[in-house]
Protein backbone atom coordinates (compact mmCIF):
# COMPACT_ATOMS: atom_id res chain seq x y z
CA UNK A 1 0.00 0.00 0.00
CA UNK A 2 1.39 3.39 -0.98
CA UNK A 3 2.16 5.90 1.72
CA UNK A 4 0.17 9.10 1.69
CA UNK A 5 1.81 12.50 1.74
CA UNK A 6 0.32 13.05 5.20
CA UNK A 7 1.92 9.83 6.55
CA UNK A 8 5.33 10.84 5.20
CA UNK A 9 4.91 14.38 6.55
CA UNK A 10 3.83 13.02 9.93
CA UNK A 11 6.94 10.84 10.20
CA UNK A 12 9.14 13.79 9.19
CA UNK A 13 7.61 15.96 11.90
CA UNK A 14 8.17 13.26 14.53
CA UNK A 15 11.74 12.66 13.35
CA UNK A 16 12.49 16.40 13.42
CA UNK A 17 11.03 16.78 16.92
CA UNK A 18 13.06 13.84 18.25
CA UNK A 19 16.24 15.13 16.61
CA UNK A 20 15.74 18.59 18.11
CA UNK A 21 15.32 17.12 21.58
CA UNK A 22 18.49 15.10 21.15
CA UNK A 23 20.37 18.11 19.80
CA UNK A 24 19.35 20.11 22.87
CA UNK A 25 20.46 17.40 25.29
CA UNK A 26 16.97 16.16 26.13
CA UNK A 27 17.12 12.39 25.81
CA UNK A 28 14.28 9.92 26.12
CA UNK A 29 16.26 8.35 28.94
CA UNK A 30 16.48 11.67 30.81
CA UNK A 31 12.72 12.12 30.51
CA UNK A 32 12.09 8.47 31.48
CA UNK A 33 14.12 9.06 34.65
CA UNK A 34 11.67 11.81 35.63
CA UNK A 35 8.70 9.55 34.85
CA UNK A 36 10.16 6.80 37.01
CA UNK A 37 10.66 9.20 39.90
CA UNK A 38 7.06 10.38 39.56
CA UNK A 39 5.43 6.94 39.25
CA UNK A 40 7.59 4.43 41.15
CA UNK A 41 5.93 5.28 44.46
CA UNK A 42 2.56 4.08 43.12
CA UNK A 43 3.56 0.61 41.95
CA UNK A 44 6.31 -1.82 42.79
CA UNK A 45 6.25 -3.38 39.32
CA UNK A 46 7.27 -0.28 37.36
CA UNK A 47 10.46 -0.63 35.34
CA UNK A 48 12.62 1.88 33.53
CA UNK A 49 11.64 0.11 30.31
CA UNK A 50 7.98 0.95 31.08
CA UNK A 51 8.93 4.61 31.53
CA UNK A 52 11.07 4.69 28.40
CA UNK A 53 8.27 3.09 26.37
CA UNK A 54 5.71 5.54 27.74
CA UNK A 55 7.88 8.55 26.83
CA UNK A 56 8.39 7.07 23.39
CA UNK A 57 4.62 6.72 22.86
CA UNK A 58 4.01 10.30 24.05
CA UNK A 59 6.57 11.56 21.54
CA UNK A 60 4.41 10.04 18.80
CA UNK A 61 1.62 12.52 19.59
CA UNK A 62 1.32 15.39 17.15
CA UNK A 63 0.54 17.98 19.86
CA UNK A 64 3.80 17.17 21.62
CA UNK A 65 5.77 17.25 18.38
CA UNK A 66 4.38 20.67 17.50
CA UNK A 67 5.16 22.03 20.97
CA UNK A 68 8.73 20.75 20.63
CA UNK A 69 9.19 22.32 17.20
CA UNK A 70 7.78 25.72 18.20
CA UNK A 71 9.40 25.89 21.63
CA UNK A 72 12.88 24.88 20.55
CA UNK A 73 12.74 27.19 17.54
CA UNK A 74 11.94 30.13 19.83
CA UNK A 75 14.73 29.12 22.22
CA UNK A 76 17.20 28.94 19.32
CA UNK A 77 16.12 32.32 17.96
CA UNK A 78 16.64 33.85 21.41
CA UNK A 79 20.09 32.24 21.65
CA UNK A 80 21.03 33.86 18.35
CA UNK A 81 19.58 37.22 19.40
CA UNK A 82 17.06 37.06 16.55
CA UNK A 83 13.87 38.00 18.37
CA UNK A 84 12.58 41.54 18.46
CA UNK A 85 12.79 43.48 21.70
CA UNK A 86 11.33 43.26 24.26
CA UNK A 87 10.57 39.60 23.42
CA UNK A 88 14.28 38.85 23.04
CA UNK A 89 15.02 39.93 26.60
CA UNK A 90 11.93 38.22 28.02
CA UNK A 91 12.71 34.83 26.43
CA UNK A 92 16.46 35.07 26.96
CA UNK A 93 16.04 35.79 30.68
CA UNK A 94 13.13 33.32 31.10
CA UNK A 95 11.13 36.04 32.81
CA UNK A 96 8.95 34.58 35.54
CA UNK A 97 5.74 36.33 34.50
CA UNK A 98 6.10 35.49 30.79
CA UNK A 99 3.92 32.36 30.95
CA UNK A 100 3.82 31.64 27.21
CA UNK A 101 6.35 28.83 27.67
CA UNK A 102 4.08 27.18 30.24
CA UNK A 103 1.02 27.81 28.06
CA UNK A 104 2.51 25.90 25.11
CA UNK A 105 3.61 23.04 27.38
CA UNK A 106 0.28 22.95 29.21
CA UNK A 107 -1.59 22.90 25.90
CA UNK A 108 0.29 19.71 25.02
CA UNK A 109 -0.36 18.02 28.39
CA UNK A 110 -4.11 17.45 28.08
CA UNK A 111 -3.76 14.10 26.28
CA UNK A 112 -3.70 12.04 29.46
CA UNK A 113 -6.26 13.77 31.62
CA UNK A 114 -6.18 15.63 34.89
CA UNK A 115 -3.44 13.39 36.30
CA UNK A 116 -1.09 14.67 33.60
CA UNK A 117 -2.15 18.27 34.21
CA UNK A 118 -1.50 18.09 37.95
CA UNK A 119 1.76 16.23 37.36
CA UNK A 120 2.83 18.99 34.97
CA UNK A 121 2.10 21.60 37.65
CA UNK A 122 4.21 19.65 40.13
CA UNK A 123 7.10 19.27 37.68
CA UNK A 124 6.92 22.93 36.70
CA UNK A 125 7.31 23.91 40.36
CA UNK A 126 9.75 21.23 41.56
CA UNK A 127 11.97 21.09 38.44
CA UNK A 128 13.41 17.62 38.93
CA UNK A 129 16.06 15.83 36.90
CA UNK A 130 16.55 17.00 33.33
CA UNK A 131 14.00 19.80 33.83
CA UNK A 132 16.17 21.31 36.56
CA UNK A 133 19.31 20.93 34.45
CA UNK A 134 17.70 22.80 31.57
CA UNK A 135 16.19 25.47 33.81
CA UNK A 136 19.47 26.46 35.43
CA UNK A 137 21.46 29.28 33.96
CA UNK A 138 24.58 27.09 34.08
CA UNK A 139 23.43 25.10 31.03
CA UNK A 140 24.59 26.53 27.72
CA UNK A 141 21.83 27.96 25.61
CA UNK A 142 18.36 29.31 26.13
CA UNK A 143 15.86 26.69 27.33
CA UNK A 144 12.93 28.90 28.27
CA UNK A 145 10.50 26.69 26.38
CA UNK A 146 12.35 23.38 26.46
CA UNK A 147 12.29 22.82 30.22
CA UNK A 148 8.50 23.24 30.22
CA UNK A 149 8.10 20.98 27.19
CA UNK A 150 10.14 18.28 28.92
CA UNK A 151 7.87 18.64 31.96
CA UNK A 152 4.88 18.25 29.62
CA UNK A 153 6.29 15.10 28.01
CA UNK A 154 7.14 13.60 31.41
CA UNK A 155 3.70 14.51 32.79
CA UNK A 156 1.97 12.88 29.82
CA UNK A 157 4.12 9.76 30.11
CA UNK A 158 3.41 9.61 33.85
CA UNK A 159 -0.30 10.04 33.22
CA UNK A 160 -0.19 7.33 30.58
CA UNK A 161 1.41 4.93 33.06
CA UNK A 162 -1.12 5.85 35.76
CA UNK A 163 -4.02 5.18 33.37
CA UNK A 164 -2.51 1.86 32.24
CA UNK A 165 -1.92 0.82 35.85
CA UNK A 166 -5.54 1.59 36.72
CA UNK A 167 -6.75 -0.35 33.64
CA UNK A 168 -4.62 -3.31 34.70
CA UNK A 169 -5.93 -3.18 38.27
CA UNK A 170 -9.52 -3.03 37.01
CA UNK A 171 -8.90 -6.03 34.73
CA UNK A 172 -7.52 -7.98 37.69
CA UNK A 173 -10.57 -7.08 39.77
CA UNK A 174 -12.88 -8.22 36.97
CA UNK A 175 -10.96 -11.48 36.61
CA UNK A 176 -11.13 -12.07 40.37
CA UNK A 177 -14.89 -11.41 40.35
CA UNK A 178 -15.35 -13.89 37.48
CA UNK A 179 -13.36 -16.51 39.38
CA UNK A 180 -15.41 -15.94 42.55
CA UNK A 181 -18.64 -16.09 40.57
CA UNK A 182 -17.54 -19.34 38.93
CA UNK A 183 -16.50 -20.78 42.30
CA UNK A 184 -19.89 -19.77 43.78
CA UNK A 185 -21.69 -21.31 40.83
CA UNK A 186 -19.77 -24.58 41.20
CA UNK A 187 -20.22 -24.87 44.98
Amino acid sequence: MAQTTNQVHSREVERSARELLQERGATVQGIADIVYEMQAQYTDTLTMDDCYESVDRVLEKREIQHAILVGIELDKLAENNQLSQPLQQIVESDEGLFGVDETIALGAVFGYGSIAVTTYGHLDKQKIGLIKELDTKEVNGVHTFLDDIIASIAANASGRIAHRLRDYEEELEEDEMKIRDEEDRLS
